[in-house]
């Protein structure tokens, strides 16, 4: 047990140094400010060991003989250098300020790069509020080490290793006393590292589950009061609130323990410097002078030893931080480019699935077998019961996710071998549930074309019926929508990511028709903006109109991940019956429950035309 306590104590300072290592190097940019700041670190740390000297001479040629001249010259030089002290200490800090900053910066540019290009599995799997935990919090604590923590750590050696050496030159023996605690603070103060990192690593982490249960509830505020679940959620933010306080109160007692302890152990060397120091002084052997440098020496020393035992509680915060911050770094992307990835350009828009397999993390399967062709400006209607894979057919092409097995080709091109942005380009997505940025309109529309034109702005929002009401808000374009589109209704943000969708102008389009959240007049609107966007466009719509279907030149039914009936309207209609199914549960127009339960008794075939097609009632 002792010796695998051993190893898993070694591993753990292993990992510790790895990751404080990784996290310096975010200082390569800023390598010159890091080199003036430690130019003026060590001049200020030099003047800081040399002032107890100068003292020491004050006293034994100025006090101790009585030369008011000396002390007269020696304090306005005192003053000079604490006055030099001063400026370097501001540039000093300034520039660590600078680059520690600047850690914070590249850290948190290398998180939202990752983040973006990490594929959709892993956005899947991790939670809002755990990664903005790590992308602030843990991100704050490492830019202190790099800035104010690393400076007083060799704070601390610097001066402690300067000060044993004079105090040793002056008088081995003093220096013996009075330096014979410090080896205990030591000890004491790498025992509360150990000790308080694990517990560190628990109050991040405990955090981050904090701000995502704050994160859920602000972003379903409304759905919390329709159900009156104020109370509850209340309740179980308390819960985990309560968690966070009970790990905080045992991370507070151990400082609360620790850090007294090795400032009053601190304290003891000064007081054998007065009681030792004071009779060698009595007897003649140590000026007066020099037992108060010795004094000052150890006075100077008090705060550094003080700052140590912080300073190992920020190395240990650190280091859990940096491990979870190195945990989204070195996160692998289940959708990556390979390095010989082409550029997709000028595509006619055939789509083709070949034998396409897919799975969620590998372990829960949705598809199988798929495989189907459609040719350029073809519109396709993919239906399916919840749960059948229509989502995830759309998600493949943009290449979201990868297939497990089989490929999916554009242009007869595998699409794993272009570029994702060029392939990106030439598709464009508008679902139901729209996703609008906390800007204006304008800005809103050009996402997908930033270099557009005020003209094709505008043509772009009249083509998807959303000119007028635009036109209507009280700046026009220039609106703020506020987080999510929250100030627009929901056909109003449809139609605004149609014309964004218009505007990037794409090849390949994925629609979502259902608009069952809008009234009559919007789902005329937004029919006659997606009719405008599909115009010589290869389209897939998840349909649920049969105006949709009934157009479309191929229809994909989905069960169970596999494709079990694929055609026209009019061939399925005749040939499939989980087609009719879903087209008599889903597509066709309400007709009252009298009407249909008079037409199965009596027979009448109400509804049907002779070829199983409804007849418009």
């Amino acid at each position: 047990m002792l010796a695998d306590s051993g190893r898993s104590s070694s591993r753990s300072k292993t990992n510790s140094l790895k990751i404080y290592a990784r996290c310096f190097a975010f200082l390569r940019p800023y390598w010159k400010l890091v080199v003036l700041s430690y130019t003026f670190f060590l001049i200020i740390s030099g003047q800081t060991l040399m002032i107890p000297q100068f003292i020491r001479w004050i006293v034994d040629q100025g006090i101790k003989a009585g030369n008011i001249r000396i002390i007269t010259y020696s304090v306005l030089v005192l003053v000079g250098l604490v006055l030099i002290k001063g400026v370097l200490t501001f540039v000093e800090g300034r520039s660590l300020e600078i680059v520690s900053q600047g850690v914070a910066y590249g850290i948190r540019k290398a998180i939202h790069a990752k983040l973006a290009a990490l594929s959709f599995s892993y956005h899947d799997k991790m939670e809002t509020g755990e990664i903005l935990s790590r992308t602030i919090q843990d991100v704050e604590r490492i830019r202190f080490l790099t800035g104010r923590a690393l400076q007083r750590m060799l704070e601390g050696i610097v001066l402690s290793l300067g000060t044993a050496a004079i105090l040793f030159s002056m008088n081995p023996h003093l220096a013996l006393l009075a330096l014979i605690s410090t080896p205990f603070v030591v000890a004491i103060a790498f025992n509360f590292g150990r000790r308080f990192r694990p517990l560190s690593l628990q109050i991040q982490q405990q955090l981050a589950v904090i701000t995502t249960r704050m994160e859920q509830n602000l972003r379903g505020a409304r759905v919390v009061k329709v159900f009156a679940q104020e109370e509850e959620e209340i309740h179980k933010f308390d819960l985990e609130n309560s968690k966070w306080f009970r790990l905080s109160r045992r991370a507070s007692r151990l400082r609360a323990f620790n850090i007294p302890i090795m400032q009053m152990i601190a304290s003891i060397g000064v007081i054998f410097v007065i009681w030792f120091g004071g009779r060698l002084v009595i007897q003649g052997r140590l000026t007066l002078g020099e037992m108060v440098a010795f004094t000052v020496y150890l006075s100077q020393l008090t705060l550094p030893i003080r700052r140590l035992g912080m300073v190992i509680a920020v190395l240990a915060q650190a280091a859990s931080a940096g491990e979870r911050i190195m945990e989204i770094l070195d996160e692998r992307s289940e959708v990556a480019e390979r390095p010989d990835a082409g550029e997709l350009k000028g595509i006619r828009g055939k789509v083709s699935f070949e034998q396409v397999s897919f799975s969620y993390f590998h372990q829960i399967p949705v598809l199988s077998g798929v495989s189907f062709e459609v040719e350029p400006g073809q519109l396709v209607a993919i239906l399916g019961t919840t749960g059948s894979g229509k989502s995830s057919i759309i998600n493949l092409i943009p290449r979201f996710y990868d297939p497990t097995e089989g490929r999916v080709l554009i242009d007869d091109t595998d699409i794993r071998g272009v570029t994702l942005s060029s392939l990106r380009s030439q598709i464009g997505i508008v679902l139901q549930d729209t996703t609008l940025f906390a800007t204006t309109v304008r800005q809103n529309l050009r996402f997908g074309a930033p270099d557009a034109t005020e003209d094709e702005i505008q043509r772009a929002a009249k083509a998807a019926q959303a000119h007028r009401f635009i036109e209507e808000l009280p700046e026009g374009y220039d609106t703020f929508v506020g987080e999510q589109g929250r100030t627009l209704s929901g056909g109003q943000k449809q139609r605004i990511a149609i014309a964004r969708a218009i505007l990037s102008d794409p090849r390949i389009l994925i629609l979502d028709d259902a608009t069952a959240s809008v009234d009559t007049e919007t789902e005329s609107l937004i029919q006659i903006a997606l009719e405008n966007l599909m115009v010589g466009r290869t389209s897939f719509v998840i349909a649920q109109r049969l105006s949709t279907v009934r157009k479309a030149d191929l229809i994909l039914v989905l069960d169970s991940g596999k494709i079990v009936a694929r055609g026209t309207h009019q061939e399925l209609i005749r040939t499939s019956g989980v087609y009719t199914d879903i087209y008599n549960r889903q597509l066709k127009s309400p007709v009252s429950s009298e009407k249909l339960a008079a037409s199965r008794v009596y027979g009448t075939g109400i509804g049907n035309n002779g070829e199983g097609e409804e007849v418009e009632i």
